[in-house]
C-alpha cells in the first residue's frame, strides 16, 4: 500500500490545493482537498488492461468551474430543497435558489467549492484521507455552527469506504454524499447505456416536473424504475425521454450498512456493488453533461458517466413523512458507503 501527495493548483488566495493518489489492492484512487472530489479511479479489466473509470479533469481549472459537481463531495444538504426554504422549531431558513425556484446541492458555495482540511494515514486494512471542514452558523443559509468529517479510503480488498460525520450545534438538516460520474469502460469511452444495473431498491421517491418530492414513494414493480433484476441502463430510456436523476429508497433498514446497488459493464468484466447506510441513492444518468471538456482531450456528453449517490432522500426538510435528516447537539451525524470492484 502507498500514499502519494503532492501540489495540484493554488487559490487566487495563496491557499495550496493538494492531490493524493491512494495505492491498495490492485486499485488507485486520487482525491484532492478542493471539495473533497474524487479526481480518477484506476481499475484493472478482465482483458488485462487498466482504465480510468471516474469522469473528472486533468488539472484543477476543471474543479474550480465544476458546474456538473463532478466528484465533488456535496453539504450541506445534497440534491432538492423546495421553494430554497424549509421550517424547523418554527423558525424559517432561507437559501439561495439555484435550480429554478429550488435549491440544489445547498447552493452556489456548497462543501463542493471550499477548500478542506486533509490528512492521508495508512491503516492495516487500507489506506486513507481525512478530510475536514468548518461551517459557521448561517453559511448557505443553514442554522448551526457545523463541523464535517469525511474520510474515504482504498483498502487491500478492493474498496473504497466513504466514511461521513457532522456534528452541528444547533439542529439542522444535514445531507452529506459524493457525487463520482462513473464508466466502468473507461471515461471517455462512450456511453453508460449497456451498462447492465441492479437497484436493491423496491420503491422510489416521486417527482414532480422541476424533480421536487410528492412526499410518496412508489412501487417499482414492473416499470420503468425496477432495477430489482439486472437490466441495461438504456433498456427503459424511451420511457423516460431524459433519462433517469431519481431517488430510490434502499431496501432494509437505514442505519445498517446493506447492499444498495451493483453495477456490471459487459466489455471490460468490471462489476461495482455499492453498500449503504443511508435511506436512499440518487441514480443519475449524466443527462446534463452537455460537451463538458473532460480527461485527456475527453468530452463528456449526455449519457457519459452515471452516479450512485447514496443520501437522505430530497426535500426531506419539508417532508415530515421522509427518513428524519435533522442532525443537532445531541444527534450526531453518522453514515457510510463501500463501493466494492472486481473484474
Amino acid at each position: 500500500m502507498e500514499i502519494y501527495e503532492k501540489k495540484f493548483g493554488i487559490l487566487s488566495n495563496g491557499k495550496k490545493i493538494k492531490l493524493f493518489t491512494l495505492c491498495a489492492g490492485d486499485l488507485k484512487l486520487s482525491l484532492t482537498n478542493y471539495g473533497a472530489a474524487w479526481t480518477s479511479l484506476i481499475v484493472p479489466s478482465h482483458r488485462g488492461g487498466r482504465d480510468d473509470v471516474l469522469l473528472g479533469f486533468s488539472g484543477v481549472d476543471g474543479y474550480l468551474n465544476n458546474g456538473q459537481f463532478i466528484g465533488v463531495t456535496v453539504g450541506r444538504f445534497a440534491n432538492r430543497i423546495k421553494g430554497a426554504a424549509f421550517s424547523l422549531n418554527g423558525n424559517t431558513y432561507r437559501l439561495t435558489a439555484n435550480d429554478g425556484k429550488n435549491n440544489l446541492h445547498s447552493g452556489p458555495r456548497g462543501f463542493d467549492k471550499l477548500l478542506w482540511k486533509a490528512e492521508a494515514y495508512e491503516e492495516s486494512d487500507g489506506v486513507y484521507v481525512r478530510f475536514e471542514l468548518e461551517s459557521p452558523d448561517g453559511d448557505c443559509g443553514f442554522p448551526g455552527k457545523l463541523k464535517a468529517t469525511v474520510t474515504y479510503g482504498l483498502t487491500k480488498s478492493n474498496e473504497i469506504i466513504a466514511d461521513y460525520k457532522a456534528n452541528v450545534d444547533k439542529p439542522c438538516p444535514v445531507n452529506l454524499t459524493n457525487h463520482a460520474y462513473f464508466n466502468l469502460a473507461g471515461e471517455g469511452k462512450g456511453s453508460i447505456l449497456l451498462h447492465e444495473v441492479i437497484l436493491h431498491c423496491s420503491s422510489y421517491v416521486e417527482v414532480d416536473r422541476r424533480a421536487i418530492p410528492t412526499g410518496r414513494l412508489v412501487s417499482v414493480d414492473g416499470g420503468a424504475f425496477d432495477f430489482r433484476a439486472r437490466k441495461r441502463v438504456g433498456a427503459s430510456l424511451g420511457i423516460l425521454k431524459k433519462g433517469y436523476d431519481h431517488c430510490f429508497a434502499v431496501d432494509g433498514e437505514p442505519g445498517k450498512l446493506r447492499p444498495c446497488a451493483e453495477v456490471y459493464e459487459p466489455a471490460s468484466g468490471r462489476t461495482m456493488k455499492v453498500f449503504t447506510t443511508q435511506p436512499g441513492v440518487q441514480f443519475y444518468t449524466g443527462n446534463h453533461l452537455n460537451d463538458v471538456a473532460g480527461k485527456q482531450g475527453s468530452r463528456y456528453v449526455k449519457h457519459s458517466g452515471f452516479c450512485l449517490e447514496t443520501q437522505h432522500f430530497p426535500d426531506a426538510p419539508n417532508q415530515s413523512g421522509f427518513p428524519s435528516c435533522i442532525a443537532g447537539p445531541e444527534n450526531d451525524y453518522r453514515e457510510k458507503s463501500v463501493f466494492s470492484f472486481s473484474w
